[in-house]
This record gives structure tokens, sequence and C-alpha cells, in this order.
């Protein structure tokens, strides 16, 4: 297991220089960038920024934009410009440098975690994913835990009862709440319960009240939970079917095998037949999708919930990052966001010889 660890853990460098490079190469093509922004901004013609400039290493004095020229400008919408302006702009933002030599740096300091500062928001990268993560972790792990503390029982349940009347109704139950769209059932939830057109029981915005701090212990986790109530809601309804159906499918497959028949003629009692020796095996498949479950949630599955409840998480700022070409952010957080999906599918193998022992990945190769 440790051979097979360490080479796993080596297998993360290049798969991040991988993705890095790939990455970089696409943003590269893809029109418009920072210095374009700029120059939207003093034009007053940037109108796809959710994000306005706060300062930063941009936000310097625009007065010598009104000098004009007549010069030619590799910028759209740059004519006009003192070419002077724009070459400070393009070395404020490191435009100045080849590509190549852009990346290597970017690479460098990445590997000491140094992610540099956001080009509009005069803050650095880890401060900002410092101050969305509590939204996002709070939404992706609640989300995760109930999805599957009712999933996991209600596929048991349905395997045992398969064909009956349970297992289609609740079947259809699951298959309706998985064809709505979350941010339609968030609307709906605001509308019901959250002041728009009946009771006004929920707060509409934000994790906690204002007077967070002020409060008590038992009183700051009951308002933690009350915020957290309807976004909850509209991200779990349609978390359920897959997991769901999974386990049931994963269990009927084991119930039906030849040691469970075996472990019945022996007397053992049917909750010891399931639980004893049906659950760890069937529970294989459910362990292998938690990662990519947990972080599919916690990183992109709450963009629009977060935008709908007015939530400042990650997804919304990865978002507004990618509008605003805020490309210290959208890097580093590509960084980050890849490093932790590589370490937890690692962590999602080790934990499959913890529920099964015969499983052994020191004679796999990677």
């Amino acid at each position: 297991m440790a051979a097979y660890i360490l080479r796993r853990l080596l297998l993360i460098v290049p798969t991040l220089f991988g993705v890095m490079l790939i990455s970089f190469a696409v943003v590269q093509f893809a029109p418009g960038g920072p210095v374009e922004k700029i120059i939207a901004e003093i034009r007053g013609t940037d109108v796809g920024a959710t994000a306005r400039i706060s300062g930063g290493s941009a936000s310097g004095d625009f007065s010598a934009a009104t000098a004009t020229t007549g010069s030619e400008s590799s910028y759209r919408g740059a004519q006009g410009l003192d070419p002077e302006f724009i070459a400070e702009l393009e070395r404020q933002f490191g435009f100045d440098k080849p590509p190549a030599q852009r990346f290597f740096l970017m690479l460098g300091n990445y590997l000491t975690f140094d992610f540099g500062e956001s080009y509009f928001r005069d803050r650095s990268v880890l401060a900002l994913i410092g101050e969305k993560l509590p939204v996002s972790i709070s939404l992706g792990l609640w989300m995760t835990l109930i999805s599957y503390g009712i999933s996991i029982p209600l596929g048991i349940r349905k395997a045992i009862k398969d064909g009956s009347a349970f297992d289609v109704w609740t079947s259809g139950v699951v298959i309706v709440a998985y064809a709505i769209p979350g941010f339609l059932f968030a609307v709906l939830l605001i509308v019901l319960f959250a002041g728009g057109s009946f009771w006004n029981i929920f707060p509409l915005s934000g994790l906690v009240s204002d007077n967070f701090s002020q409060l008590p212990w038992y009183q700051k986790i009951a308002d933690y939970f009350w915020h957290l109530t309807l976004p909850l809601a509209a991200l779990s309804l349609s978390a359920f079917a897959t997991t769901t159906l999974l386990t049931k499918n994963s269990f009927l497959e084991e119930i039906r095998k030849q040691y469970v028949m075996t472990a019945r003629m022996k007397g053992l009692s049917e909750r010891e037949v399931l639980y004893g020796h049906v659950f760890r095996n069937a529970m294989l498949i459910i362990i292998a999708g938690f990662p990519g479950a947990f972080i599919g949630v916690f990183f992109t599955g709450s963009l629009l919930i977060e935008t709908i409840f007015s939530l400042d998480g990650l997804g919304l700022l990865s978002f507004e990052s990618i509008i605003n070409r805020d490309y210290p952010i959208v890097f580093g957080t590509l960084y980050i966001f890849s490093l932790i999906g590589l370490l937890t599918n690692l962590i999602s193998d080790v934990t499959y010889t913890l529920v099964d022992p015969r499983i052994d990945f020191e004679s796999r190769e990677v």
C-alpha cells in the first residue's frame, strides 16, 4: 500500500502540470483579457463584469488614458489611448513577458502556494479563497452528508423491497425530484418561505445574521442552520436520485450472489446477512463515487444557489473571476481544486482497503 500511495503522489505532479498547461494555453487564445477590461472600464463599455474594480495593481491613475497619439494598438478599443499607458498596463499584469516565461513563473510560485494578488480586488488570492471557503464548505459538506444519509438507507430499503409498492412510488418521487432544476426549486422556496408571496420564515441572504457575533453559542448554531435550510433544500433536491438508485442496484447485485445464499443456509438472520456481509461489498461502489460527488457539489454545484441566496462562496468567486479575466484567481482556484480532487481520489482508494481488505493495491499498476 505504501508503494502505491507513493506512486499516486508522484503522479500528482505531471497531472497538475498538464491541467495547468492546457488551461493556460486555452486562456492565451480566448478573446479579451485584463488589459482590454481596463480599456473598457475607461471607455465605459464594460458590461460583462460582475465585480467592479476596487483597487489593486490595475487601479492606478487613468488620466494618461486621455492622451491621443493616433498610433495603432493590438488591443481592440485602445485607439486614442497613450501607448505608454497600454505598455504600463501590460507590465503591471505581467504581459510584457513571453507566455512560456509567464507560465513557468506561475508554476514556480504555485509550488510554494504563492498565488499572487487579484488584479481587481486588491487582495491576495489565498485571502479571498479563505474568505469564501466557509460558505462553500457549509453547502458542500452538509449537502453531501444529507444526501448520503438519506440515499443510502433509502437505497437499501428499496433493494429489500424490490418490486413492491414502496419501491415503485419512491422511485417515482426520486426521479421527479431529479428532473426539477435546483435553481427553479430555489426560486419556489423563496416565494413560499422567504417573504416572496406567502410566508416569511427563513432569511433570504447570507450565511449568518448581522448580529451573529453577539449571540450565545446555542443561538449561533440555530442561526447558522436557519440560514442554510433553503439553500440546502434546493441543492439536495436532485442529489438523491443517483446515489439512491446506485445503492439499490449495488445491493441487489450482491444479494443475488452465492455467498449470500450460503450465509442464509448457515442460519444467519436477514439483518446479519445484510449488514454483516452484503453491506461491506455493496458499499464499495458508493465509496468510489463519494469524492466526485463531494468535489462536484463543493466547487461547482452551488454557483446558481450561491447567486440566488446571495451567498458569497467559491462558486460565485470563480465565476466572477472568469468573467472579469482575473487570472490569478482563475488559475489559483483551478490549481487548488485540482490538487484537492487528486488527493481526495487517493483517499478514496485507501478507503477501499479499509472497507474490503481483499483489495490489494500493491499488486496493481497505477
